[in-house]
C-alpha cells in the first residue's frame, strides 16, 4: 500500500468514524438551539443575557437556524451560552467506500456506454453480458486507480 492509499484510507476512516457517531442523527424541528433551551429550562431571556444579545435576537436566532440560514459563529455561540458543545460534521450515508464505489460504477457504465456506442456503429456492439463484464473490470480499476476525473460529471 503506497502512500496516497494510506492516507486515503486514514481519511475514509475519519469520515466513516464521525458518520458510526453521528448516525441517522437529524436536526430537530424547532432547531437545535431552541431544543437545547427548552430541554435545560432555560428562557428566550435567560439565553440573551448569556448570549449578550436581547430576547428579540436569540428568537431571531432560533428561527433562522430552523430555516438552515444561521452561521456557524452563532451557532458555536449559542452552544457555548448554553453549556453545549457545537459539533459540525459532513457524513456519508452510508460509508466512503460504498460512496467511491458507487461513483466507480457509474464513471464505468459512462465509459462503457460510450465505447458501446461508438462500436455498435461500426456494426461491433457488445452483449449484456460483455458490458456487464467490462463495467465491473472498468469500475475495479477507478476504484483502485481513483483516476483524478473520478467526480467530474464529463
Amino acid at each position: 500500500m503506497g502512500i496516497e492509499s494510506t492516507v486515503l484510507a486514514q481519511y475514509q476512516h475519519i469520515l466513516d468514524r464521525a458518520a458510526g457517531q453521528v448516525g441517522n442523527l437529524a436536526v430537530p424541528k424547532e432547531g437545535w438551539i431552541r431544543t437545547a433551551r427548552k430541554a435545560l429550562g432555560m428562557s428566550g431571556a435567560q439565553l440573551a443575557r448569556r448570549m449578550d444579545s436581547s430576547r428579540a435576537q436569540v428568537s431571531h436566532f432560533e428561527k433562522r437556524e430552523a430555516e438552515g440560514n444561521l452561521t456557524i459563529k452563532t451557532l458555536e455561540r449559542a452552544a457555548a451560552a448554553l453549556g453545549c458543545r457545537f459539533v459540525y460534521a459532513i457524513v456519508p450515508e452510508s460509508s466512503a467506500a460504498k460512496l467511491i464505489s458507487r461513483r466507480a460504477r457509474d464513471k464505468a457504465r459512462q465509459v462503457v456506454a460510450s465505447a458501446h456506442a461508438q462500436m455498435a456503429m461500426e456494426a461491433q456492439g457488445l452483449t449484456q453480458a460483455q458490458i456487464d463484464s467490462e463495467t465491473a473490470i472498468l469500475q475495479q480499476q477507478f476504484m483502485r486507480d481513483m483516476p483524478a476525473d473520478l467526480w467530474s460529471d464529463e
